[in-house]
């Protein structure tokens, strides 16, 4: 029921629309405004680079992500009156070791598919680790990444999910919806410039990936902790000069950049192997009233929480 906990607000439909449309119009200004720019992305990234220092251009990148999330919290606390607690799982209460399993799979995973790729494919990298460079960027990124995924799980799969869930009172339009603007989200990113929309693919299918696992675990825990995962040990782990996050991280990715089947393996290889790993480890049943049937009215919730309240 994890939809149905944003009835435990002050139920104003109008109050859902606010954030999600300043940031997706935020987007689009700045999906124009790169398009229609002389200079391309990853020149004005290395311009930057060269100005500032990539730690704090990093610093700059994750900044207003990272204060997004004070919003939407905030938002929610104060104008839905909704507790975080209940825009974050439908357990009594957040359930801190799914965020840190999950955290440490996905590191555990990213960790060992790098290197396995690294030693298959050594010409592709260079050793590019410098302990000054490297320390002030896991400070940054320890601080700052955890917060930035955050901002966009709470956003798409927690106030999004929830507002469209009890809008539309059905679990597969929220889900289409916010993982289809979760990956056009990153249409404006330099790795969309270098490799075309076909990369999309990815960053739909993570949207995709994302919104099952809040479904069917009735809570973000499990997408928290791997969103996290995947942007913290990738900023520490490996760069490119054509990706969003340019660090001084370990490993510099050298190799002219190429859409193909890679992109692919992760979405319909990995992905559903994870999502079947956590089905067995949490027993998750019922798929198809999970991801596509009805979601409660207001009456109906509050009908089947007093009765659980009773009972207990």
């Amino acid at each position: 029921m994890y939809i149905e906990q944003g009835y435990k607000g002050e139920i104003g439909l109008w109050k859902y629309f606010v954030i999600p449309l300043a940031f997706i119009g935020f987007m689009i200004i700045n999906y124009i405004a790169t398009v229609n720019s002389p200079i391309s992305v990853e020149d004005t990234m290395q311009q930057l680079i060269e100005q500032m220092g990539s730690n704090v251009v990093l610093i700059f990148l994750l900044l207003p992500l990272s204060a997004g999330l004070l919003v939407v919290l905030g938002w929610t606390y104060l104008v839905h009156r909704q507790s975080i607690t209940s825009l974050t799982t439908s357990r009594k209460k957040v359930d801190w070791k799914r965020i840190f399993f999950s955290f440490g799979l996905w590191t555990i995973l990213t960790i060992l598919l790098t290197g396995i790729d690294i030693y298959a494919s050594p010409d592709k990298y260079v050793l590019n680790f410098d302990w000054a460079k490297f320390i002030p960027l896991a400070i940054i990124g320890v601080v700052l990444i955890p917060m930035q995924t955050s901002f966009e799980e709470y956003l798409f799969r927690g106030h999004m999910m929830q507002g469209l869930g009890i809008l539309a009172k059905n679990r597969w339009v929220p889900l289409v919806v916010t993982s289809t603007l979760f990956g056009l989200m990153h249409i404006a990113n330099p790795e969309v410039e270098k490799l075309g929309h076909g990369i999309l693919v990815y960053y739909i299918g993570t949207g995709f990936f994302l919104g099952i696992l809040t479904l069917m675990d009735e809570g973000l825990e499990l997408a928290l902790g791997f969103h996290a995962a995947n942007n913290l040990i990738t900023a520490l782990l490996v760069t490119a000069d054509w990706t969003a996050f340019q660090t001084n991280s370990i490993y510099k990715d050298i190799s002219e950049p190429a859409l193909g089947w890679d992109v692919l393996i992760p979405v319909f290889v990995i992905f559903p192997l994870l999502l079947w790993f956590f089905s067995r480890k949490y027993g998750w049943k019922n798929w198809k009233q999970r991801l596509f049937g009805k979601v409660m009215t207001k009456e109906e919730f509050v009908a089947l929480t007093h009765g659980e309240s009773d009972m207990a």
